[in-house]
């Protein structure tokens, strides 16, 4: 295990790395785009997306529910695709995650300075009934996403895999990595519902040629997870 890091506090809570979140549910959802149509909500010009085909990215969707966090039990939907840093390796592969709407303050205020993540506070609310669980995205008074999704059993093992996710912090090109469990519950992607409603999230979406069935999904209970402080890239 790394030494503990000090970074700071955040409205008189303290920051500490690595940060341990010991228990989170999440849907995952893979969606093969047009890398014309990802390329514009990409920022700046330090990060390029990951192709998987002959102009395709890779549009990461993950609807996390956070039981266990040292920044709160809330709810988050982050948006992401595939992406490394300009001139990088081909098997460098992260995420630079170019939305991600929570619903606390705290770790809204966290994220954005501690790792330059683009956190916002959403109204977001997750429903778990009949084998189901049901995500609803709003945008002030607007709906803007529903995702809806069986709960699938575990296949396997409990995995982890080491990522990192991509950011500017404070302009400058940054990245964050993170030792992750994986979700082992596999879900048949047309079984996935996915809608949109209307503001500025459901129109991106839409530029992805969203509502589409997803490339796979999964589903994970329980999961947990290690943030490490990042650094510049």
């Amino acid at each position: 295990m790394s030494s503990a890091i000090e970074w700071g506090e955040i409205q008189g809570r303290p920051i500490t790395f690595p940060m341990e979140v010991r228990a989170f549910n999440a849907i995952t959802l893979g969606f093969s785009v047009a890398a014309s149509a990802a390329s514009p909500l990409l920022p700046g010009e330090a990060f390029e997306l990951v192709e998987v085909g002959d102009g395709i990215a890779q549009l990461i969707v993950s609807v996390c529910d956070y039981r266990d966090n040292p920044w709160g039990d809330y709810n988050e939907v982050n948006f992401g695709f595939l992406a490394r840093p300009v001139g990088a390796p081909a098997d460098v592969i992260g995420s630079f995650v170019y939305r991600m709407p929570v619903d606390q303050e705290f770790t809204c205020a966290a994220g954005n300075a501690v790792m330059g993540f683009p956190k916002t506070v959403e109204r977001i609310d997750v429903s778990y009934q009949d084998n189901a669980v049901r995500c609803e995205l709003w945008q002030g008074d607007t709906l803007a996403l529903t995702v809806e999704s069986p709960i699938a059993q575990p296949t396997g093992p409990r995995t982890r895999m080491e990522a990192a996710s991509y950011s500017y912090l404070d302009g400058v090109p940054y990245g964050t990595p993170l030792d992750i469990e994986l979700g082992r519950g596999v879900v048949e992607p047309s079984d996935v519902r996915v809608e949109l409603g209307a503001g500025q999230i459901a129109d991106e979406l839409r530029s992805l040629g969203l509502p589409t069935v997803p490339d796979f999904c999964s589903w994970g209970e329980d999961l947990s997870a290690t943030f490490l402080l990042g650094r510049p890239v």
